[in-house]
């Protein structure tokens, strides 16, 4: 999902207060001036935007004709270049009428220069000091990540709606954005975004925050049932300010848990406390769940989180070599975020095992092709498919085990997940029709055969050309380039 282009609601060359001549350099500081223009940029910027880019940037400077501007991080830097500059330009062109020389605006990352804290703010241990109390006066339900939290989030094109959309939740539990329905690929920061949000509304004392999967959130439901303690289960999760969710896709079939489920959702969502869910794929495509929970998950706000591109995978190894006393060379944490693209655990993992053979190993200094070497297998995962990977993918989607899916069970649930991974094998592998055969413990006839059903049903079946779609880009590749091959 891309980061939304800036949309400007008014007319930058709309009639403006004239000034002198070197106003700039004479009259203004760059507080007054950034205030002026901001205020501009407020009436022509629409809410969203201004808040999540302009209200962030600090004045720092003017010198000469050039008005200096600090952000809190790269990403932003470059955002703000490429998209408000331009405006800002404009802005400043328009207020200056008898100004005839061009206003550059430049965007600095604050860690270059980094500016004074306001003086009205207390002082950084004190407000840890105030949060770390108010979550000791609140309750968690289930065990969150510690590191799981705004600050710690690299946000980027690929995930700057959904991080948005959590952050206005964060900030009015129950009233913005109710449910949150956050999906995508695995190891891309659903989990971490979700966590975030938790994290911020412990900071209100008395708060009491639910995190679960949906796998152990089933293990309750079954055990609640044996134990003939089913109200206590309702009690656990009806009571709570937020009810954050894990794997929701695992709910899928389960009659039971989504009947229960169902009526703990509508007494959450009845009473404004914070509901936020997230799966592997948009609710609306997870065959075997309720047309009611759909509708439900559907009512509130749905962002998708996408594999981070090129630079945010460099700026998430950056951020994180940024805690560590000797950070990996430039060339190294550029060829990591070059060649391990699948998701950020496995980028995570690339970068630890490249500062653990720098730490540890006697073969003298890392260098690329022994980096190459020593995470062949995460570059191999994300530049070629295999058929262990299309079985793993479509056993992952349709929720079979692998026995079953290598097995003879001709059960609908089955047999069409099983055709399924035999047609993508065929589609995005290298392997002939006897070599799928092997791997799925079929013949060659009957790989044959269910490539020709599903290429078949494709043109008329939308659940199954979606279901497709979903394992294709969880093996991380485009629908668009299957749909071209022959």
């Amino acid at each position: 999902m891309e980061t939304p282009v800036p949309e400007w609601r008014g007319d930058v060359s709309m009639p403006v207060p004239t000034a002198p001549n070197n106003w700039i350099s004479k009259k203004m500081t760059a507080q007054e001036l950034w205030d002026t223009l901001s205020l501009k940029l407020k009436a022509i910027i629409d809410e969203q935007s201004y808040s999540m880019w302009i209200s962030q940037i600090k004045p720092v400077g003017i010198t000469r004709d050039v008005l200096t501007l600090a952000v809190d991080n790269d990403f932003a830097q470059t955002w703000v270049r490429e998209n408000y500059v331009p405006l800002m330009t404009q802005v400043l062109s328009a207020t200056l009428p008898d100004e005839r020389r061009e206003i550059a605006v430049k965007v600095e990352s604050s860690e270059a220069e980094p500016l004074p804290p306001p003086a009205a703010k207390p002082a950084q241990d004190q407000v840890q000091i105030k949060k770390r109390t108010a979550k000791a006066l609140s309750k968690c339900i289930g065990t969150m990540n510690d590191n799981f939290t705004f600050d710690e989030f690299v946000v980027g094109p690929s995930n700057s709606w959904a991080h948005a959309a959590a952050l206005a939740v964060a900030q009015k539990p129950g009233r913005a954005y109710n449910p949150l329905f956050i999906y995508g690929s695995t190891g891309i920061g659903k989990t971490h975004l979700m966590q975030a949000v938790g994290h911020r509304i412990l900071e209100r004392p008395g708060t009491t925050v639910a995190y679960i999967s949906t796998e152990t959130l089933l293990n309750e439901y079954v055990n609640s049932i044996s134990n003939n303690s089913t109200l206590e289960f309702r009690n656990k999760y009806r009571g709570v300010d937020a009810l954050l969710i894990d794997d929701i896709q695992f709910m899928a079939s389960k009659e039971g848990l989504q009947e229960e489920f169902f009526h703990t959702f509508n007494a959450l969502y009845t009473a404004k406390k914070q509901i936020i869910i997230t799966s592997d794929r948009p609710a609306s495509e997870i065959a075997g769940l309720q047309e009611r929970l759909v509708s439900r998950f559907n009512c509130g706000m749905t962002t998708q989180v996408e594999n981070p591109n090129f630079e945010t995978r460099l700026a998430i190894l950056r951020y994180k070599q940024s805690a560590t006393p000797e950070p990996l060379s430039d060339e190294i944490q550029t060829f990591i975020a070059e060649n391990v693209q699948s998701n950020v655990r496995n980028l995570e993992g690339a970068m630890q095992r490249a500062m653990a053979y720098r730490d540890f190993s006697n073969d003298g200094p890392l260098t690329v092709e022994k980096l190459r070497y020593l995470i062949r297998d995460l570059i191999k995962n994300d530049g070629e498919i295999t058929l262990d990977s299309v079985k793993k993918a479509v056993c992952e989607f349709f929720n079979v085990p692998l026995t079953d899916l290598l097995g003879e069970d001709r059960k609908r649930s089955v047999a069409i997940p099983r055709q399924i991974a035999m047609y993508l094998s065929r589609r995005l592998t290298r392997a002939s029709y006897p070599d799928i055969g092997a791997s799925f413990e079929k013949t060659h006839g009957t790989v044959v055969h269910a490539c020709q059903q599903i290429h078949r049903r494709l043109s008329v079946d939308k659940e199954l050309h979606a279901n497709i779609n979903a394992v294709v880009v969880k093996l991380g590749q485009d629908p668009a380039a299957l749909e071209m091959k022959d």
